[in-house]
């Protein structure tokens, strides 16, 4: 007996297993595909922009971060954007880009988390509604029922929790696997923010769109910042 035959022994129940278990596997492939996009060197991008930024040449920051196409690449892009507004004005904008980069890493996961729950619980009511009709069938028969009679009704109505396991067990596990991602990517994105912003915060506006820096020698903290940053 082959995988679709024990489908079709299942009964009604597990039609709507089946949908659980295809929405999971698009949710997880597109989730998957956006996480991968998502990750980046923070430590090699801060590096790079700090440089580009030390240069003084806002327009090529903006362009350096248009060309990296991840979250962290559009909060600083945005930040720049808004410079020329002053630096409360830089941290609004990067503010709200977090939150909207966070949003799009987040979404979709509750609907993988709700499928992790409701595929088992259709299995158990496949499973129910099958022991409903085994005791039926008792019934019918005057409680003259062989075990024969009972068996095949009890191990198709078996099915439906088996199939709802196979469902929620692994989306129950990717959800965790990505929800610990997203926690991560969020993390570093605020601490590069951060930094990000003590950085605009230590220069100066000038005429065309110049980010103008004192020359001030590098600090401990400074030289142990490109220490730690320098690629080994």
């Amino acid at each position: 007996m082959n995988m679709l035959d024990l489908f079709l022994r299942g009964g009604v129940v597990m039609w709507p297993i089946l949908l659980c278990s295809i929405i999971g596997l698009v949710v997880i492939i597109e989730r998957w595909l956006v996480l991968r996009k998502a990750r980046i060197d923070v430590g090699q991008f801060m590096l790079r922009l700090r440089s580009v930024l030390q240069r003084g040449n806002l327009q090529s920051a903006i362009h350096f971060c248009a060309k990296t196409k991840a979250p962290l690449a559009n909060i600083m892009k945005k930040g720049l954007t808004a410079a020329p507004d002053g630096h409360e004005r830089v941290r609004e904008a990067v503010e709200n880009a977090g939150k909207e980069e966070a949003f799009k890493l987040e979404q979709r996961l509750g609907m993988l988390a709700n499928i992790a729950g409701i595929a088992p619980l259709l299995g158990f009511l496949g499973t129910v509604t099958g022991m409903i009709g085994a005791f039926r069938t008792i019934e019918v028969l005057s409680g003259s029922a062989t075990p024969a009679d009972l068996a095949g009704g009890i191990w198709e109505a078996l099915l439906t929790t088996a199939f709802g396991l196979i469902v929620g067990i692994p989306a129950y596990g990717l959800y965790n696997y990505f929800v610990s991602r997203v926690g991560r990517f969020v993390f570093e994105m605020e601490s590069a923010s951060e930094e990000f912003l003590e950085l605009v915060r230590s220069g100066k506006m000038e005429e065309e769109g110049e980010l103008s820096f004192a020359e001030t020698p590098r600090s401990e903290a400074d030289q142990e910042y490109f220490r730690r940053k320098s690629p080994q």
